[in-house]
């Protein structure tokens, strides 16, 4: 592939780095101390697909994620972390864009009716997809440096 400055392979490589900023970013600014010791995160989750316009939104979210709060939001703030973290160096950078990719449809269909919420999980998810198709791992990663995938 003929492009300007990179390789193809290293254009996809800056797509994952960039994504797994991304991620980072959504981990960083998150209050940790509100979601861990307040229950913020969660509270807030649970209010939104209280009022859900899609009923299996609220009866997964009773079942799944009601009844372990806390772990729960130790899972959601840790993954952020770990997806961000192993998109930048690409480290199982295959499983850490598939787990990032079914974290923002997960969002995507929780915020269904927040649009400004929307477009960013959409483009996350867009992200997550061209750049495990282009196999951004062959560039620029600890996966093409120990020989994974």
């Amino acid at each position: 592939m003929d492009t300007v400055w990179l390789s193809g392979a290293e254009w996809a490589a800056v797509l994952r780095i960039g994504l797994g900023l991304w991620w980072l970013e959504s981990w960083r600014h998150k209050d940790k101390k509100g979601w861990f010791e307040r229950g913020t995160g969660i509270a807030w989750a649970a209010d939104v697909a209280g009022k859900h316009k899609w009923p299996f939104v609220k009866s997964g979210f009773t079942k799944v994620v009601e009844p372990r709060p806390k772990v729960m939001a130790y899972i959601v703030v840790y993954a952020e972390l770990a997806l961000g973290l192993g998109l930048i160096v690409g480290f199982l950078t295959p499983i850490a864009l598939i787990g990032g990719l079914l974290l923002n449809l997960l969002y995507l269909v929780l915020m269904i009716h927040d649009w400004a919420e929307q477009g960013q999980n959409a483009m996350m998810g867009l992200i997550s997809f061209v750049a495990l198709f282009a196999m951004s791992w062959q560039t620029w990663s600890l996966d093409n440096a120990i020989g994974l995938f």
